[in-house]
C-alpha cells in the first residue's frame, strides 16, 4: 500500500538556527529543475526521495525507501507546532529540535521537549554550528560521518565534550540521547545528528535518520488514504484579486476544484466551497509579481496548498478542514468534536487565554501539572470582560495567564482598578514559572500582613540575671523561643494568667525595633505586671490570642515550632473554655 511523506516540523530556542536549517534545506536545488529536484509548497518545502538519495549517496548505500520523501512545516518553532493540529494530535508526524552546540539546552529547548512529550511527537536532535568548533575543518553539503574524520585529534575532543555536556543536559530533563551512529536500539534512545546549518554538513545524516525513522516506525500512520480531503489550516489571509484564501497542510486524501469543505472555527464549523487551488511557481519561472501560483484541479496529500474559498469568516489558525459531501456530513461533528476544547475548569482559579487551540491547550496541560486551577480559557487577546470576570473569588486568583497574545486597551484600564496580575510570556513553562513565583511571593506578603493583623502564635522565657526594671513598666531581658513578638500583644503565662502587655521591644543597644523575632535576646518593657508577683526569670510566656485570630492563623503556614506553641497556646485556652477555637 501506498505512503505519504511525513510532515516535520522544526523546533528549537531563538537564534539556534532553525530557520537557517530550513533555508539550508531549500536552498540544496535552487536553480534545479530535474526531476527530484525540492519543491516549493504553501506553507512547506517537499524534499523528494530521489533527493535524498543524491543528498546521502555517500553513506546511503543500496538501502531503498518506499516513503516518497519529507515535507517540512515553513514555520519553525514551538508556536507553530501548538497551533497545528491533526487528529487531536500535533499535525507534524515527526520533529527535529534544533540544539546550539556551544549555547546547549535554553528555555525554549525545555518548552519544546515539554511539547514534544506533551504530543508524543517522535523527534530528532540537530546538534547545530559544528562549523563553530574551535578548528574544525568545514566542507559544504557533506555527510557529519565523513566530515569528522578530517578534525584534528584535538578538535574532535573538544566537540565530544560539548556533544556530551549536551546530552548530559537532556538527560537531567529526562531525554536519553546519543550520537545517531553510535544507537543501537531507536526505541530507547533519541538520535543526535551534528550538523552545520550554515555549511550544510550534517543535514544528509538528518535527512537520512528521518527518512529511515519514518519508513520503519510510522509506516502505518503514513498510508495513504484515498478519498476525501482533510487538512490543517496554517493561515488565514486575504489576497488582492482572489479574496479571502486559506494556506493548508493537507495530510490526508484528496482535494478538487469546486469541492464543498468544512472548516473548524472558534464557533460551529464553516461549511464553503473552494474556489480555486493555487501551487506556487518554481522561483525560476515567476516573471511577474502578481503572477506567482498555478491553478490546479486536483491535490493529492500531502502537500501544502493554498486554497481560495467563498468565505473564511472566523477560521484560525490550526483549524481542521474537511472534504464534505454536504451541511449534514458526518465529517462536521468530526470537526466540532475536534476543535472543542478539552480543558477541565474549576469553580475557583485563573484566566488563561492563548492564541490558538493548539497553544491553550499546552498552557493548560502545563498549569494542569503544576497544580494551578484554572477558573476560565479563551483564544485572542486579553479583553476588558476577562479582567472584570478575573476580579471575582480569593486575590490569588486575580491572575490572567496569556500566552503570544496582547492585551486590549479597555482591559489595561481596568487592570489597576480591579487589582488583576497579568502575566504574558512566549514560553509556555516560564509563564507557570511567572505565576510561581509571584503566588509564592503573594502568599508571603499575606502571611506578612496577617501577621500584622492578628497576634501569632509566640513562646517566649525570661532570662535569669535579666531583670532591669521591677514594675511600670517592667522592663525583663528575654529569648524569642518560637514565632515573633510585638508591641501592643498581651501575654499569659501555662495556666492562663493575664501577664501583661509588650509596650516596647530593644536590642542589647537600647535600639527600638518593630519586632522580636525566633532566636533573638531582646529586652522588653511589660506594662501591667511586676517582676517577683506575675512573672519570674526562667517564666515561659505565650501571646494571647483572640478566637477570631486563632482561625485566621490557620490558613498560615506556620514552621514547626510556631506549631508547637500554638499548640500550647489552644491548650491553655481549652482549660477555661473547652470549645475554644472550635
Amino acid at each position: 500500500m501506498a505512503i505519504r511523506q511525513p510532515v516535520v516540523s522544526v523546533l528549537g530556542h531563538v537564534d539556534h538556527g532553525k530557520t537557517k536549517l530550513l533555508d539550508r534545506i531549500r536552498g540544496t536545488a535552487v536553480g534545479d529543475r530535474e526531476a527530484g529536484a525540492i519543491t516549493q509548497h504553501i506553507g512547506a518545502t517537499e524534499v523528494p526521495i530521489g533527493r535524498i538519495y543524491e543528498m546521502c549517496g555517500s553513506i546511503i548505500g543500496s538501502k531503498k525507501f518506499t516513503v516518497p520523501g519529507l515535507l517540512f512545516i515553513d514555520t519553525p518553532g514551538h508556536q507553530a507546532f501548538t497551533s497545528l493540529r491533526a487528529r487531536g494530535g500535533s499535525l507534524a508526524d515527526l520533529a527535529v529540535l534544533v540544539i546550539d552546540i556551544r549555547e546547549g539546552l535554553m528555555p525554549q529547548t525545555i518548552e519544546s521537549i515539554h511539547i514534544l512529550r506533551q504530543y508524543k511527537t517522535p523527534f530528532v536532535i540537530a546538534l547545530n554550528k559544528v562549523d563553530t568548533i574551535e578548528g574544525w575543518n568545514s566542507t559544504a553539503d557533506r555527510p557529519f560521518v565523513l566530515s569528522e574524520k578530517d578534525q584534528q585529534a584535538h578538535t574532535k575532543e573538544v566537540f565530544e565534550q560539548h556533544m556530551y555536556e549536551i546530552i548530559s543536559q537532556l538527560s537531567s530533563n529526562g531525554v536519553f540521547a546519543d550520537r545517531y551512529d553510535r544507537i543501537d536500539d531507536f526505541t530507547k534512545a533519541v538520535a543526535l545528528i551534528p550538523i552545520s546549518a550554515k555549511t550544510g554538513e550534517g543535514v544528509p545524516d538528518l535527512m537520512l535518520m528521518l527518512i529511515g525513522l519514518a519508513q520503519r516506525f510510522l509506516e502505518t500512520r503514513l498510508t495513504k488514504e484515498e478519498g476525501p480531503g482533510k487538512g490543517t489550516v496554517l493561515e488565514v489571509k486575504e489576497v488582492k484579486g482572489l479574496g479571502q484564501t486559506l494556506d493548508m497542510i493537507l495530510y490526508s486524501g484528496t482535494l478538487k476544484t469546486g469541492a464543498t469543505v468544512a472548516i473548524g472555527t472558534r464557533g460551529a464549523p464553516l461549511v464553503t466551497r473552494i474556489k480555486a487551488i493555487l501551487k506556487p511557481k518554481p522561483l525560476d519561472e515567476i516573471r511577474d509579481p502578481r503572477d506567482r501560483f498555478d491553478n490546479v484541479k486536483e491535490l493529492h496529500a500531502a502537500a501544502g496548498v493554498k486554497i481560495a474559498v467563498q468565505d473564511a469568516t472566523g477560521v484560525i489558525a490550526g483549524a481542521p478542514i474537511r472534504v464534505v459531501k454536504n451541511a449534514k456530513d458526518p465529517s462536521i461533528q468530526e470537526i466540532t468534536e475536534e476543535t472543542s476544547i478539552k480543558i477541565e475548569t474549576e469553580e475557583k482559579g485563573i484566566t488563561i487565554k492563548a492564541d490558538a487551540i493548539g497553544s491553550l491547550e499546552a498552557l493548560a496541560y502545563e498549569a494542569k501539572a503544576a497544580g494551578i486551577p484554572i477558573r476560565k480559557y479563551g483564544i485572542g487577546e486579553i479583553t476588558r470582560r476577562d479582567v472584570l470576570e478575573s476580579s471575582y473569588g480569593n486575590d490569588t486568583h486575580h491572575v490572567i495567564l496569556g500566552f503570544n497574545v496582547s492585551t486590549s486597551k479597555d482591559a489595561e484600564a481596568e487592570i489597576a482598578t480591579h487589582s488583576i496580575k497579568v502575566m504574558t510570556n512566549n514560553i509556555v513553562y516560564a509563564l507557570i514559572d511567572d505565576y510561581k513565583l509571584w503566588l509564592d511571593e503573594s502568599t508571603r506578603q499575606n502571611e506578612s500582613d496577617k501577621r500584622v493583623e492578628f497576634a501569632f502564635p509566640a513562646k517566649i522565657t525570661i532570662l535569669p540575671d535579666h531583670i532591669f526594671r521591677v514594675n511600670k513598666p517592667a522592663v525583663v531581658g528575654v529569648r524569642v523561643l518560637a514565632g515573633r513578638i510585638r508591641v501592643g500583644e498581651n501575654l499569659i503565662d501555662r495556666e492562663g494568667k493575664d501577664c501583661g502587655t509588650i509596650k516596647s521591644v530593644r536590642d542589647d543597644d537600647g535600639n527600638v525595633l518593630k519586632e522580636g523575632v525566633q532566636g533573638d535576646e531582646v529586652s522588653v518593657a511589660i506594662e501591667g505586671v511586676t517582676v517577683g508577683r506575675q512573672i519570674n526569670e526562667n517564666d515561659v510566656l505565650y501571646v494571647d490570642m483572640i478566637e477570631s485570630g486563632y482561625k485566621e492563623v490557620q490558613k498560615v503556614e506556620l514552621t514547626d515550632d510556631e506549631k508547637l506553641a500554638l499548640s500550647d497556646t489552644v491548650a491553655i485556652k481549652r482549660r477555661t473554655e473547652p470549645f475554644w477555637g472550635m
